[in-house]
């Protein structure tokens, strides 16, 4: 009888099949190589290999940018609602907020407050994209606009980080307007001549690209972030041509005179706390020892 048959095969303990735990290993998308989790979580995020920036979970980059204990984080209790009672497939927005809320521990698509920055005061925001794609509903303009009055209240430097999708659709008209209302509080920063620094991530597309995103005095972006209105697929189907090789990606947008440098995620801090340092920023009392 073969070792195979199926009286032999019945006694085989299958009960005891072990799984590696989520995101222990990590595929990277840019060169394939296998990664393991907790040495990329420990590089940034970032392939040893070639250098393609994995998405950082907002709390990393704020502690990334932030001096440690500075953040305090304003305007915990604005909350997008759901003014159109939008629902796709049965499924309603409040819900999926909800559920987005849930997973991420965070109130909407966006988290700002003050900060030290190398030891200078700053009013910093950054998109969270794992909150429904980052997308910008009247929450996110609100807490962005917030965010600009208090820069100019105290004449502090205003950081944004961008990560989104674009206007979230489910709040219509609601949402599309924050992009002019984002755009009016920066025109009066501007006016005021507080410094405002602009760092694209990847993806920023969509009503944010086309609004306070591309507005800043400096703009800065991670490599390769795709960054654009309308993406490329849309674009090709529209005018039936080719794209140039990497169009909307950061360096195309350098190459072009869109945004001020490319810099490396290890270099943002260093590279925000010499700007603030060439804008005159004021430091703060204690704050000389740079988190």
């Amino acid at each position: 009888m073969a070792w195979w048959t199926r009286e032999k095969a019945t006694a085989i303990d299958v009960t005891d099949k072990r799984s590696v735990p989520k995101g222990v290993w990590v595929k990277c998308e840019e060169c394939d190589e296998i990664l393991f989790g907790p040495d990329l979580d420990a590089n940034l995020r970032v392939c040893p290999r070639c250098d393609h920036h994995f998405s950082l979970p907002t709390r990393d980059r704020l502690r990334l940018i932030a001096d440690e204990g500075s953040f305090v984080e304003a305007d915990l209790g604005v909350e997008s609602g759901d003014p159109l009672g939008f629902r796709v497939d049965g499924k309603k927005y409040r819900d999926r907020v909800k559920a987005a809320r849930k997973s991420t521990g965070i109130a909407d698509a966006y988290r700002a407050g003050s900060a030290r920055v190398g030891g200078y005061e700053v009013e910093l925001g950054t998109f969270a994209f794992e909150f429904l794609g980052g997308s910008m509903g009247s929450a996110v303009g609100e807490k962005i606009t917030r965010q600009l009055e208090r820069s100019l209240a105290r004449r502090r430097p205003a950081i944004i980080c961008s990560a989104s999708g674009g206007a979230r659709m489910q709040e219509g008209i609601l949402s599309l307007m924050q992009m002019a209302k984002t755009s009016a509080a920066l025109a009066r920063l501007r006016e005021a001549k507080v410094p405002y620094i602009s760092v694209l991530l990847h993806p920023t597309t969509g009503g944010v690209a086309a609004s306070f995103a591309m507005l800043g005095d400096v703009i800065l972006a991670e490599p390769k972030a795709l960054i654009g209105f309308a993406g490329p697929r849309v674009i090709e189907q529209t005018i039936r041509q080719k794209l140039p090789e990497g169009f909307q990606r950061s360096e195309f947008l350098m190459e072009h005179g869109i945004i001020d440098s490319i810099v490396h995620r290890r270099e943002l801090k260093d590279r925000l706390v010499r700007l603030l340092a060439w804008f005159g920023t004021p430091r703060h009392a204690a704050g000389h020892d740079a988190g």
